[in-house]
């Protein structure tokens, strides 16, 4: 077996390794990414929760409008 045929071979298989390990490298950074933001979101979501757990009475409804004679709205603007 010719030595130089074996050494084209180990060397056209460089190119796509280092697109497989570039692929992989970036892959990891998006998953670990999103696996931290999923946590501090969950953290977030925890506190909130917490704190509507200690302060309940502090929520309440707005009151409702209505409208009194002088913001009556006409349906016709003919004269």
């Amino acid at each position: 077996m010719d030595l130089q045929f074996l050494l084209d071979a180990l060397i056209s298989l460089i190119p796509p390794a280092l697109v497989g390990v570039l692929f992989y490298v970036i892959m990891r950074g998006i998953f670990r990414a999103d696996a931290t933001e999923r946590k501090i979101y969950a953290q977030m979501e925890a506190d909130m929760r917490a704190e509507q757990e200690v302060q309940p009475e502090t929520v309440t409804k707005a009151p409702k409008k209505t409208l009194s004679g002088t913001q009556k709205v006409s349906k016709s603007t003919k004269k």
